[in-house]
């Protein structure tokens, strides 16, 4: 029966069959013998719940735990200032506190009180928006340590490791902890993120990170080297998915492979095709469905412009594409009083092109 399960899974039936009868997994605890030095949490405290963590934090509950942006900022908020597409920063709010930038001083004790996505005026006029720290918006705010995935990335893979809430996720390569904080919104509120660095001072910074977006009782940052060492021997059999972003991930996939669960899947992000290739040998002897993805993302631009119309056969009108410039006269303020404006769209001139290789493969079933 479990081979059959899993070969309809294979080939991507099983997930329209099993749907109705999906319940959320149970919460996943901290493995008792999980060493508390490689562990977010003090060995002296016991991991908080998502009701103990103040609500203005990156994933803010109510009572029945859950999700909502609908409240209003307060004290001690965390907020994401946006004055444009490419310009927003991350911002605590205190209460007689001040943000200086070229629109002005903005108090913060006049955004107490306002909902997520409010105007906020400064003394000169000019205004920001405050919205909700979400794990979109923190990606592009965040402290860059090391390269990070960015939302197409990390949106593609979640969706291939079939992660839900209740998941326990094992990750190799916190960094700066841009998919991290997704991967945590994915399995809330009774999954659970292990991470590793083996870089001390990044897993430190990364811990500071997930205390101010309130992620402490979703992630746990372990300080190991997994190509090294392999992922600790508790989670042996326990996880849902793994991610690997390291330079050499053909290393860590034999101890990724004993901690899934049957049916699991891995995803390894390479950044050059020679690291694909071998890890798509290693993945081969105990790995099937594997498969690797570039995503290339181009955005456009949406603006207004001015367009000209001249009359056609039949009474219709023709768009003319605007002109740069033309000498002014009687004739031209004529048709100008017969210009238009209308919405224009091209592909915008910085497009980000390579980012990475993403190699999916699925833990073979018992036979």
């Amino acid at each position: 029966m479990l081979h059959s399960l899993c070969s309809l899974r294979r080939i991507g039936l099983s997930s329209a069959l099993l749907f109705f009868q999906y319940q959320p997994p149970p919460r996943h605890q901290i493995p008792p013998s999980f060493s508390p030095a490689i562990s977010s949490f003090p060995s002296n405290s016991t991991p908080i719940s998502l009701l103990q963590i103040p609500l203005s934090r990156m994933l803010p509950t109510d009572e029945l735990k859950n999700l909502y942006f609908t409240r209003s900022i307060r004290d001690g908020d965390l907020v994401i200032v946006y004055e444009r597409h490419d310009i927003m920063k991350a911002v605590k709010v205190c209460e007689g506190s001040t943000l200086q930038n070229r629109f002005g001083v903005f108090k913060h004790s006049d955004w107490i009180g306002k909902p997520f996505g409010s105007k906020a005026l400064s003394n000169k006029g000019g205004f920001v928006y405050l919205l909700a720290p979400t794990p979109e918006l923190w990606t592009l705010v965040l402290s860059h340590r090391t390269q990070i995935l960015y939302i197409a990335d990390i949106s593609f893979v979640i969706m291939f490791l079939e992660i839900v809430p209740g998941c326990l996720v094992l990750e190799s390569g916190t960094g700066s902890g841009s998919l991290t904080t997704s991967l945590a919104r994915a399995v809330a509120p009774t999954g659970h993120v292990y991470t590793f660095d083996f870089h001390e001072q990044r897993a430190s910074s990364a811990r500071e990170d997930f205390e101010k977006t309130g992620l402490t009782s979703l992630v746990t940052v372990g300080v190991r080297d997994i190509q090294g060492q392999g992922f600790p021997e508790e989670f042996v059999g326990l996880a849902d998915s793994v991610f690997l972003d390291l330079p050499q991930p053909w290393l860590a996939i034999p101890s990724a492979e004993r901690m899934l669960k049957q049916d699991g899947v891995l995803c390894s992000f390479s950044p050059c095709i020679e690291q694909v290739q071998r890890s798509a040998e290693t993945l081969r002897s105990k790995f099937t469905d594997i498969r690797t993805f570039e995503v290339l993302l181009r955005t456009y631009e949406v603006k207004e412009g001015r367009t000209e119309s001249n009359e056609v056969d039949g009474g219709g009108s023709v768009a003319l594409p605007p002109c740069k410039r033309r000498l002014r006269s009687k004739e031209s303020d004529d048709m100008d009083n017969e210009s238009s404006t209308t919405v224009m769209v091209r592909p915008c001139s910085e497009a980000r092109g390579h980012t990475g290789y993403l190699t999916f493969a699925r833990l073979g079933c018992l036979s």
